[in-house]
């Protein structure tokens, strides 16, 4: 088990991370879903778990349109035949600012088997963010 600490941009010491939020940003969604394993999860705030390549690629064309990811920090931790990458940063929309942490575990064929989004806030700036609020 091997433990990294990196300051961005050594992102690209993990090219499908760093593909994740190039992707992303983009507002190339289809491209951003291609990242993950066939049954891939994506955990998604005040969301079940979704699951699959075209799901994904949905659910993100519906809910993150004109959102910005801003990684800062990486923490990678190498497990056996798999990797679990914890990033922090911040995410923008067109109504809200919230920090953020991805955990992302990748697979041996360098794909995502699950990213897990996590706001860091406050109660009530997670009230603020929420869907139908």
């Amino acid at each position: 088990m091997t433990l990294t600490t990196q300051q961005l941009p050594e992102l690209q010491s993990e090219p499908v991370v760093q593909t994740y939020f190039t992707c992303f940003n983009a507002g190339d969604f289809a491209a951003t879903a291609a990242l993950f394993a066939p049954a891939g999860e994506l955990r998604a705030p005040f969301e079940d778990p979704i699951v699959g390549v075209e799901a994904i690629e949905a659910y993100l064309q519906q809910e993150a349109e004109g959102m910005e990811a801003s990684p800062k920090e990486m923490v990678s931790l190498a497990l056996e035949g798999r990797k679990q990458v914890v990033v922090k940063g911040s995410v923008r929309a067109r109504v809200f600012g919230v920090n953020v942490r991805w955990t992302f575990l990748i697979n041996s064929n360098a794909q995502i088997e699950q990213a897990e989004i996590k706001l860091l806030a406050s109660l009530q700036e997670l009230m603020s963010v929420r869907p139908g609020s």
